[in-house]
């Protein structure tokens, strides 16, 4: 393959015998406080916002310890987030092993985790199917079918195409490849990201669609900016994998973190695809 890199390329580096020499995995009797940190900071972000939502309501606290409470557990999330990241992807890489056993750890986790978002998102579509039990249509409904939701929804099921095909690439030995695809799905990402933030500058203030609009407005932002939060992690982790992948960290039996990132990937998409029918298209008929 005239695209493959040869056994002396070092944009491939070999690394089987000195890894095998280890013996164990680095992570066998891990124990981390970075994850207790990160889920610190999402309660208190949470707790946060219910608070600055409270204090518009019925004014019994004041906004500013709302947003005060809502900052220090983005704080919390993002150094938690990216400890746990160093942690686990990027401290001692080198020296680490991947056998069957670690590839299994990390997948069977990464499902869980999944397991655990499908019951967060499921919250928010029960919320969303109370809201169309009410009278319908709601007041203010703007005009949420658009071409840029068309745009959108093709770019980020085409991030998944190039991340399955990158995946590939390099369980194939073709690394160059591996490392343009990866790229190219991290860019993907990055122009979701900037379609959603023009989409809510539209309904924000050209439109003057805020959360404060009734139920329908909240069911609305709250699902839309819950999955957008989800692909602003997912292009975090996609960037760490494009950086690790630019130094030479992969290769066909050390692709774990790749595993791991592709399927948190296509469950955003797949949520971002259910979204679409439910909300967007759901909303219009």
């Amino acid at each position: 393959m005239a695209d493959s890199l040869d056994a002396g390329d070092p944009a491939m580096p070999d690394r089987e015998g000195g890894d095998a020499r280890e013996g164990e995995d680095a992570h066998g009797d891990h124990r981390s406080v970075w994850p207790v940190v990160g889920a610190a900071g999402a309660a208190g972000l949470y707790v946060g916002l219910a608070l600055v939502v409270l204090a518009e309501a019925v004014d019994t606290v004041p906004a500013a310890l709302g947003a005060v409470v809502a900052v220090g557990g983005v704080l919390g999330l993002v150094a938690g987030l990216l400890g746990w990241t160093d942690e686990a992807f990027l401290s001692g890489v080198q020296e680490r092993t991947e056998d069957d056993a670690t590839r299994a750890r990390y997948r069977t986790t990464m499902v869980v985790f999944l397991a655990t978002d499908i019951a967060t998102f499921a919250a928010g579509f029960v919320y969303y199917f109370f809201v169309r039990a009410l009278a319908w249509p709601p007041e203010h409904l703007p005009h949420l079918l658009s071409s840029l939701v068309a745009a959108n929804t093709a770019v980020l099921l085409a991030s998944s195409v190039t991340l399955h095909y990158a995946h590939h690439a390099l369980s194939a030995g073709n690394y160059r490849r591996f490392v343009r695809l990866l790229g190219v799905t991290l860019a993907a990402g990055v122009v979701f990201l900037a379609g959603q933030v023009y989409e809510y500058y539209t309904f924000v203030v050209e439109e003057g669609f805020t959360l404060a609009d009734g139920v329908f407005a909240s069911a609305f932002f709250g699902l839309t900016g819950l999955h957008g939060f989800h692909v602003s992690l997912g292009v975090a982790m996609l960037a760490i994998l494009f950086v690790r992948a630019r130094r030479g960290d992969y290769g066909p039996e050390r692709d774990t973190s790749v595993a791991t990132v592709s399927l948190y990937w296509h469950f955003v998409d797949a949520v971002w695809l259910f979204l679409v029918a439910v909300v967007y298209v759901g909303a219009a008929v």
